[in-house]
């Protein structure tokens, strides 16, 4: 099984009982998984895939996956920034799939 699939069962696992449930586009998913352990050999910790990293954990700290802004995306849009993590309602297309915001405060985007 490759890593980011053993990462799906995972995760899946610890996060679905949460109310958070992954992207049903699994190919979609598992090249976000895919990015995140890129990110995790890169620069030691799994940072968000869809967000520029600046190496710098600590710095970093809010957009380790799942970051910070998840939980109030989820439940305002139904989504996460990424799609990676959705509620099941956004899967069954019985809620608009919208553009989700940049939550992340702009200065910390650059740095």
């Amino acid at each position: 099984m490759k890593e980011a699939e053993k990462l799906y069962e995972t995760l899946k696992k610890i996060q679905e009982p949460k109310g958070f449930f992954f992207n049903k586009d699994k190919g979609r998913t598992l090249d976000l998984l895919e990015a995140l352990l890129t990110n995790k050999e890169r620069y030691g910790y799994m940072g968000c895939p869809c967000r520029l990293l600046s190496g710098d954990r600590d710095k970093d700290r809010d957009i380790i996956c799942p970051c910070v802004y998840r939980e109030a995306d989820v439940r305002e849009y139904g989504s996460c920034y990424c799609n990676l993590y959705v509620t099941e309602e956004w899967n069954e297309g019985k809620i608009a799939h919208e553009y989700v915001p940049e939550r992340r405060p702009p200065e910390n985007l650059f740095t």
